[in-house]
Parts: C-alpha cells; structure tokens; sequence
C-alpha cells in the first residue's frame, strides 16, 4: 500500500512572518560594541575641542588626532569580520569627519615657483655634528633660515659655516635667525619662559642667555617682513599630572599677542612650538596665521622625532604672504626634521 507524501508542518501567519525576516534582523544586532566604538570615535574626532583639557587630555588627543584615521580599518576589518550592517554604517561618521579634518592633506598642493623660501629647523642641543647640519641647510637653498636650540659651544660653529651662505644673521640667546637679506629692528620677544616674582627680579642679561624668541624685519624687494623665531616651551608627561603643556602654552599665549600687536602686514613665524597647529593651545596664532603645510603642503608634513615622525611639531606659519609650496627636509644630526616653504607676495 503506497502511503501519501509527508507534507510540511504548516505555520502560523506570525511564526511565518518571523520566520522571514528573523535573519536580517539578526544581521542589524550583530556587532553592537563595534558600532558603538565607531560612532565613538567619530564623536572625539568631531567633539575634540569640547574634550576637558584637564591633565592635558584635550590636548594630548589635537596632538595625535590624524592617527585616529587608523582605528577606521581596524573596525571596518571586524564589522566585515562580524557581518555587521550597523557597524559598517557607524563607520561612516569616522570616515567623513577624518576626511573634513585632514583629507585636504592627501593632495600636492604646491607650486613650483615662489618669491623667497623660508626654513626653520630645531638644530638639537646633543646634535653630535652641528658643522655637518649647518652645511645641509646651507645646501638647502633657503633665503631664510631659523634655527632653534642652539648651544652656547655650538654658535660659533653655525656662524661660521652658515657665514658664506648667509651674510646677515642674529642670535638672540638659544635662537638665531640667518638670511641672505638684510635685517633690521632685531630684538628678543618675551615668550615667559621665566614669569612671575622670581623671574621678575632677574637682570635681562640673565634672561637673555636662555631666551627662546626673537623678532626681526627682512628687507625684501617687495617690501619688509616681519619674521618670528620661537622655541616654545617643552611638554612632559607626568604620572600624577597627565599631559603638562603649561609653559608651552603660556609661549603660544605670549606669541599670539606678539604677532596680534605686529604693524607689519607681512609676517612669517618660524619655529619648534612643540605641538600640533590641531592643538586649542594655538587657536590665537592660527586665527590670524595660516599654516604653510596645510595652505601648500603635500601630505602632513610630520617632523618629530627624527627617526620616526609622527606629529608635526615644527611650524612655518605665514600672514599677508601667498604659500607657494611646504615641505620636510632630510634629517640632519637632530632629533628634529628641517621644514621648508615658498612664499610669494
């Protein structure tokens, strides 16, 4: 006897329903701490200037902002891991805020053609050969040249081998500026790198052997520029008080108002300021300057530490002057890179 052909359970309308669109749904909860993660990480890239500067938190996350770009693959690699739709939308908000931020410096922005090239480089106090990093940029063809950190033993030594390449130049206690066209008005800017009662009963030729600021005028034939050297102070990382950037920041502050009470239309600032023109320490200075590398630079333009950079702590920052191009020169005997640009009236 031929038995009938077994048939399927027949479903409810809901369990049928839910038996439909169980497996998309499913889909969307996969990966929620991966999606929660994205949109974090989208929210401090687009937030970083609401982030509390206690313990130097704020500042710490400007200074490395553009390597957050990295955590972008490493999520994209575990929504695609974990089938996740909605980690793989979170992304999205990382994405397109990194690229506001920073995408414009993907691109070649630079000209060939400018009218005077300006260099800046943190010569190193340990620099072990400062003879061979004078020669270097010297070759480098720039018309004008800063330098920071320069040692007590070591100046006679940038004098004379920067001589011939440069025949105006000026050092004013740790900085100097060298350039093949005249100077005038020289003098050193206070950047309060010794403040308050103490520092105040200090005579000026005390203050002056460690002074880290300088202001000059460049005679041009276009007319005169106003140049700034600064080494701003340093930032140290303590483990009670976090990221300490308090004199650093006291030198931005002092810069800024330097800068702001400028009567030169035309002003370029040159220098190690020891940190990222991201960083809210800067607002002031970059209000009223534009930065070279992100006007005319090709990529970021990192500049510390030598052997390995990762951020770009040495500036060229420009007003009243059009940037024709920026760039890093090769690594000399410091633990700094050199920086360059063009600029053109």
């Amino acid at each position: 006897m031929t038995r009938p052909p077994r048939q399927a359970p027949k479903l409810s309308p809901s369990s049928a329903a839910t038996a439909a669109t169980s497996p998309p749904v499913q889909a969307w909860r996969r990966g929620p701490v991966l999606a929660a993660t994205a949109l974090l990480l989208g929210l401090i890239m687009l937030l970083h200037a609401k982030i509390t500067d206690r313990w130097g938190l704020g500042s710490l996350v400007e200074t490395f902002l553009p390597w957050f770009g990295l955590c972008v693959p490493v999520l994209l690699a575990g929504a695609v891991r974990r089938r996740s739709p909605a980690a793989g939308i979170a992304l999205l908000l990382p994405v397109a805020v990194w690229l506001n931020l920073f995408g414009g410096l993907l691109s070649d922005k630079s000209h060939p053609v400018s009218d005077l090239t300006v260099a800046s480089h943190n010569v190193g106090a340990d620099n072990p050969d400062p003879a061979r990093t004078a020669r270097a940029l010297a070759a480098s063809g720039a018309d004008v040249l800063a330098l920071e950190e320069i040692t007590l033993q070591d100046r006679g030594t940038y004098e004379k081998e920067l001589a011939r390449a440069y025949p105006h130049h000026t050092v004013q206690g740790t900085v100097g500026l060298w350039s093949k066209l005249p100077l005038s008005g020289t003098g050193p800017v206070d950047i309060k790198m010794d403040y308050g009662p103490l520092g105040d009963t200090k005579p000026v030729d005390v203050k002056m052997g460690y002074n880290r600021a300088l202001r000059t005028t460049v005679a041009t034939d276009q007319g005169p520029l106003a140049v700034y050297v600064a080494h701003l102070g340093s930032v140290r990382v303590f483990p009670r008080n976090g990221f300490w950037t308090g004199s650093r920041d006291r030198g931005a502050e002092a810069l800024n108002e330097a800068v702001a009470a400028e009567p030169n239309e035309r002003v370029v600032v040159l220098g190690d300021l020891n940190g990222t023109t991201d960083d809210r320490s800067f607002d002031g200075l970059t209000s009223q300057l534009e930065s070279a590398q992100e006007k005319a630079g090709d990529g970021f333009g990192f500049s510390y530490p030598a052997a390995f950079p990762v951020v770009r702590i040495d500036q060229i920052l420009v007003r009243g002057v059009e940037t024709d191009s920026s760039w890093v020169l090769p690594a000399t005997g410091s633990d700094h890179l050199p920086v360059a640009a063009g600029i053109s009236w």
